[in-house]
């Protein structure tokens, strides 16, 4: 039976283009991070994906652009000019990182709202194939949503803390929680955050919130609409991690959310890439900080120490760090920051300790390969200040960890690893938050509780082992979601197919589609109770 015209002429037609993702990352290097890993793993997978920045951060990223050049995937980074009328902001400063004064938080943020004049220059002169399927903006980024709404391209938002987090805060604004909490006359008062799963509980300091200080309201407002206006959510996090915490910010989010991580497994086998995540490639200093760690005789004996790339912490609580470091027995890498170490006070002391630690602890000053570090066979803890991006990473790689929260997420995602996940052991710091540019009304943790949460974790008693045998149990489910046929994996392959475009440049159409979570979460028979009365303590 001879073909149809039709059929004919289906068989002549040219396959639809790619989807085109266009990502646009918080100016902030935990932000921009996860977002650059969602990048390449779209692009792995064949999808367009254009990653929107500025001039000082679009340099950051150069060697990112040419690592997707070689690998020849469809990875662009487009920069957009920032401002320079905005009052109260030095010339230059176009990243979180590089603040050093609290005065100009507001007005980089002021500048970033303006970004969105040329965005939208930038979305209207892409034409077919390569006219954008969908946007996907960090929360922070709530100016996006007129953009997209205007040139009606469907947006997602990523909100980099886990799903636990996110719920708490959804929930938080939904019930009025952000409100009782900043009544409290009381610092110590506790609130029970409503909606959750397992029993949550805040205080005014600890309690969740982005941007909702004093001050900031418009800003958060504007962000909160953006959320609720959106067509879904990116979140870096994996089905086996947070299964019950997925479904309910689901729910309570009435819109999809796509589970796409652990993001950092995106540089699975690319040395390169896994070394100089984060800032440029250092030969040097990944090729020394391996080699210590290659003298190491015995697997898991090593905790790395890091903060993260906000608090700069005051001399006298450095001191207690490497007094407690010292005393723990313990070998160590500890990452101490270039302002950190600057003066003369500081310098003489790491070098006096360096000499006392020689063969056991490396004190590496500056940027360290934090990804490179904690996939190496001789580390076998981390002490981290509970930033979603490294504590997932350490999860990643079975890494247990000591838990020392500063600010934001941080006091919720350590109730999610020590409480709920049983991976961690709290520092023991005092539950309030710290401003990042050396607080001197900041509770110094002492050397006593440092070495004491290192041997904790370190150590070979039961509760250590228990940790231990969690963290690689959680490990191996974070590569299984991320291989062919896991849950990350599938996840991601709905999403792509949710944008593709047919050959004329039109979205296809979303119904029939299946959101990949929705079809697990059926699969897998998991249900959302999220009443707080059941799951464990939090």
């Amino acid at each position: 039976m001879a073909p149809t015209e039709d059929a004919a002429a289906a068989t002549l037609a040219p396959p639809p283009p790619p989807p085109h993702f266009v990502i646009i990352p918080m100016v902030a290097q935990g932000h921009t991070i996860p977002m650059v890993d969602l990048a390449r793993l779209l692009a792995q997978r064949g999808a367009r994906v254009s990653l929107v920045t500025t001039p000082v951060n679009g340099a950051r990223l150069r060697g990112v652009a040419a690592q997707a050049t070689r690998a020849k995937l469809a990875l662009d980074i487009v920069e957009l000019p920032f401002p320079t009328d905005i009052a109260g902001l030095p010339p230059g400063i176009e990243n979180v990182d590089q603040v050093t004064d609290h005065a100009h938080f507001v007005p980089l943020f002021a500048a970033l709202r303006k970004l969105a004049v040329p965005l939208e220059a930038y979305l209207r002169s892409l034409t077919p194939p390569r006219r954008p399927s969908c946007l996907i903006s960090d929360w922070c980024n709530g100016w996006t949503a007129a953009v997209s709404a205007r040139l009606s391209i469907p947006r997602l938002f990523f909100h980099g803390p886990p799903c636990f987090y996110s719920l708490c805060d959804l929930n938080a604004i939904d019930h009025g929680l952000h409100e009782q909490t900043a009544a409290a006359a009381d610092d110590t008062e506790k609130f029970v955050v409503p909606g959750m799963p397992v029993h949550v509980e805040v205080t005014k300091a600890t309690a969740p919130g982005f941007l909702n200080s004093p001050g900031w309201e418009a800003q958060w407002a504007e962000c909160v609409d953006a959320m609720r206006t959106s067509d879904g959510a990116v979140v870096n996090t994996f089905l086996d991690l947070e299964a019950q915490f997925l479904a309910c910010y689901e729910a309570a989010l009435g819109k999809p959310v796509w589970a796409l991580g652990p993001f950092c497994l995106a540089n699975k086998g690319d040395a390169e890439a896994t070394a100089s995540r984060g800032n440029a490639p250092d030969v040097s200093r990944q090729s020394a900080v391996t080699a210590w760690l290659d003298t190491m005789g015995t697997d898991d004996s090593v905790v790395l120490v890091s903060f993260g790339s906000l608090v700069r912490r005051l001399p006298k609580q450095l001191f207690e760090v490497g007094h407690g470091l010292e005393n723990s027995g313990v070998p160590f890498v500890w990452v101490v920051k270039e302002q950190e170490a600057a003066s003369p006070e500081v310098e003489e002391w790491l070098a006096a300790l360096e000499a006392r630690v020689a063969g056991r602890g490396l004190v590496v000053r500056g940027w360290a390969p934090q990804l490179a570090v904690l996939s190496h066979r001789a580390v076998g803890g981390f002490v981290t200040h509970c930033g979603w991006n490294s504590l997932l990473e350490a999860i990643a790689h079975g890494v247990p960890v000591a838990t020392w929260p500063h600010f934001a997420d941080q006091f919720l995602n350590e109730r999610l690893v020590v409480d709920v996940l049983g991976v961690g052991v709290p520092v023991g710091v005092a539950e309030a938050p710290v401003m990042i540019f050396g607080d001197e009304s900041a509770p110094v943790v002492a050397r006593e509780d440092v070495a004491r949460a290192v041997v904790a974790l370190m150590g070979d008693a039961e509760e250590a082992g228990e940790r231990r045998r969690k963290a690689k149990e959680y490990g191996e489910k974070a590569h299984r979601a991320m291989e062919k046929g896991g849950s990350s994996y599938e996840s991601l392959t709905q999403l792509i197919e949710s944008f593709r475009q047919s050959a004329g440049g039109e979205k296809k159409a979303k119904d029939g589609t299946v959101h990949a979570w929705s079809a697990l979460k059926e699969q897998k028979k998991i249900d959302c109770h999220c009443n707080g009365s059941t799951g464990a303590e939090a």
